[in-house]
């Protein structure tokens, strides 16, 4: 994922994590790695590492099948490790995308 800008939306996180915004701010409330910026509004507004926290949590709830409970848990034992992995994991994810276009491209 490439984060260009100092702060995104919660829209605009959630269209780039294919989630919707009420899982954000349910997870800002159960997870305290989560900090997003809010304005006189109360808009929330995240910064590229606040981002890659919430990609760790999505790929230790939604791809390694981690409770809530148990993601806290793995965040507080080994977060470094996990914000590693879900890099890769999303690094993954783009090369098998591009992939499938060049395929798509050749056929």
């Amino acid at each position: 994922m490439n984060l260009t800008k100092p702060f995104y939306s919660i829209t605009e996180t959630a269209k780039m994590l294919n989630v919707n915004a009420s899982l954000l701010r349910y997870w800002e409330k159960e997870f305290r790695q989560i900090k997003p910026y809010k304005n006189k509004k109360g808009d929330r507004y995240f910064r590229p590492e606040d981002i890659e926290v919430i990609q760790t949590i999505y790929n230790l709830t939604k791809v390694k099948g981690f409770t809530l409970q148990g993601a806290k848990d793995e965040l507080a034992r080994n977060f470094e490790n996990a914000k590693a992995q879900a890099r890769a994991v999303a690094s993954l994810e783009r090369i098998r995308a591009r992939l499938i276009d060049i395929r798509q491209e050749l056929d």
